[in-house]
């Protein structure tokens, strides 16, 4: 794989912006869930960096789990519309304040499947917390409570967010310049 450097166009979102509103998102999460019983679950794998920097700073009781889901083919850049649980819960969400927290949502096919089999597992309440929205690409309505950052109709990598799975571990999300670039087959 190449050095990111070849295809980067430009940082949009810097590792200290981002610290920054995690912080604030974290702020505000600690503050409406006070007195709940919260209990977060990550969508694997991109939002695994979001949720460990996120937790740092809640500062109420809580836990977590995991789910892994798809609606992306192998290097895909557009949703295919079909969701495909990989990885299941391994806790009863039953009566449980639960936040769905996700590292991009854009056309919304995705985190409205998750959603909809979430509800029928009866949690007190369910929210979600995202920390990109590409809201110009929005297909489905989705209740987005927590929003980190809107950003442009772009593909994003870093910061978890892949490019044919690498480059998640970059402090920073950037914006791909397709000139440069050309996905796997």
């Amino acid at each position: 794989m190449k050095d990111y450097h070849e295809f980067l166009d430009e940082i949009l979102i810097s590792s200290d912006v981002l610290e920054k509103r995690i912080i604030e998102l974290a702020t505000e999460i600690s503050r409406d869930y006070k007195d709940k019983n919260l209990h977060a679950i990550c969508i694997l794998r991109g939002g695994v960096l979001f949720l460990a920097d996120l937790m740092r700073h809640i500062t109420v009781p809580h836990t977590i789990d995991f789910m892994a889901v798809s609606s992306y083919g192998v290097g895909a850049r557009r949703t295919t519309g079909q969701v495909r649980i990989a990885l299941d819960l391994k806790e009863d969400i039953s009566d449980r304040d639960v936040l769905l927290v996700e590292d991009i949502v854009d056309s919304g096919y995705t985190i409205a499947s998750v959603l909809e089999i979430l509800a029928t597992r009866h949690p007190k309440s369910l929210k979600v917390c995202t920390l990109l929205d590409k809201v110009e690409r929005r297909e489905v309505d989705v209740p987005i409570h927590y929003r980190g950052f809107v950003i442009p109709d772009q593909f994003v990598f870093g910061y978890g967010l892949d490019i044919d799975e690498y480059y998640r571990n970059l402090p920073f999300i950037g914006t791909v310049d397709s000139n440069r670039y050309k996905p796997q087959d």
